[in-house]
């Protein structure tokens, strides 16, 4: 018997085999759920292929955050495959170039629109479009950094973190009456796409595992992919607005 026997799960975020969202998606498929990846434009071809590398090739539906039309038909797309969801998994974020790599001084309101809409708005947005599909003991994953503090080269994608941590805390308040739970995994540094498209992202898992008593490796995916799992599964029926660790200890630890 699986940990998530009979549950329905949608993942976002799915771009290559070294991403957390694909540790998910493949853990989720191996303690017993159902998988329903999402992506959308020129990426859709990418994921699909991603898929099949999965212990079992799971479908994509088209889903853009930032597009109305898109959350709007997000519930029937996912119908097609599944008949509601147990889980949703946010790994979405994005910001321009010109809003990372220690131009955060000059970064015009533009990039940092896109950074926050991408970012942070779209947990709300990915959340209450999949609501309908959504009931009592249902949980909402999103993925952060440890936005609590400021982070060399990171910019004004951390600010969109710490909004997105937040607005985390305000869908707890207000999914809760709804049995719905929603959490955060904050992972250290993990040489995926999305963290080496960061200029100077070295400066940040250089030294991550000599500061961590657990140690870290930058390279494996699978304990940040477990946590989002441990809480999409019903080990964790009273946790929500919460952000879980799993960086090896580094946040508890001083210089």
């Amino acid at each position: 018997m699986g940990l998530l026997d009979g549950k329905r799960l949608l993942v976002t975020g799915v771009l290559t085999d070294r991403s957390i969202a694909f540790g998910v998606a493949r853990i989720a498929q191996e303690e017993g759920a159902e998988v329903v990846l999402s992506s959308f434009g020129r990426q859709m071809k990418i994921t699909q292929t991603i898929s099949r590398r999965l212990p079992k090739p799971a479908p994509v539906i088209e889903l853009d955050v930032t597009s109305a039309e898109h959350l709007a038909a997000l519930p029937e797309r996912v119908r097609e495959h599944v008949d509601g969801l147990d889980g949703v998994l946010h790994s979405i974020g994005f910001a321009p170039k010109d809003a990372l790599g220690g131009n955060f001084l000059n970064t015009e309101w533009e990039s940092v629109a896109t950074a926050v809409q991408v970012s942070a708005f779209s947990l709300k947005s990915l959340s209450v479009a999949a609501l309908p599909l959504m009931g009592k003991g249902g949980s909402v994953v999103g993925l952060t950094f440890d936005a609590t503090v400021a982070w060399p080269v990171y910019d004004w994608m951390g600010v969109a973190k710490a909004a997105f941590e937040s607005t985390a805390r305000y869908l707890a308040r207000d999914l809760g009456p709804q049995g719905i739970r929603v959490n955060v995994v904050s992972a250290g540094p993990l040489r995926t796409t999305a963290a080496t498209s960061i200029p100077g992202f070295e400066t940040l898992e250089s030294t991550w595992g000599d500061r961590s008593p657990l140690g870290w490796d930058v390279a494996d995916t699978e304990p940040p992919a477990r946590a989002a799992l441990a809480l999409m599964s019903d080990w964790f029926p009273a946790t929500t607005g919460e952000m879980i660790h799993v960086d090896g200890g580094f946040h508890a630890m001083g210089a």
